[in-house]
């Protein structure tokens, strides 16, 4: 399990890399400042930890890891967005796309059930060949 767990997380990770530097253009600023690498960098460490936990979750509870990973995921990111959003920890660039009424980017919003879903796919499925 925990090698699947370390597959998962190294994969998020690797992909939500890729996700981070190619929408940091939407946004403004992090904590009143720039948007630095190492910030991104970090913010797809946690994002790889997060899904990894969601596997993880999904496997302990027993439940379909694909709702799971998805369901999780967007209400994971949601929450994160509406917090962020809610204590100024970043400020969304005037290109990002915004979700009505919740008020909060698609992009980041989609995240990590996207990823998530990749991830595990990917790693479950190689392990049965």
């Amino acid at each position: 399990m925990f090698k699947k767990l370390f597959s998962v997380f190294l994969i998020a990770f690797a992909l939500n890399l890729i996700w981070e530097f190619a929408h940091s253009v939407f946004y403004e600023s992090y904590r009143g400042g720039e948007v630095t690498n190492f910030i991104l960098v970090r913010a797809a460490v946690w994002d790889g930890v997060f899904i990894a936990a969601l596997v993880f979750s999904a496997m302990m509870f027993k439940a379909n890891r694909t709702v799971f990973i998805v369901a999780g995921g967007l209400l994971l990111s949601g929450a994160i967005e509406l917090w962020a959003q809610n204590t100024g920890r970043w400020v969304y660039a005037a290109a990002m796309p915004i979700i009505p009424v919740l008020n909060i980017g698609l992009t980041p919003a989609i995240q990590l059930a996207l990823t998530g879903y990749i991830a595990s796919w990917y790693t479950f499925r190689i392990s049965r060949n």
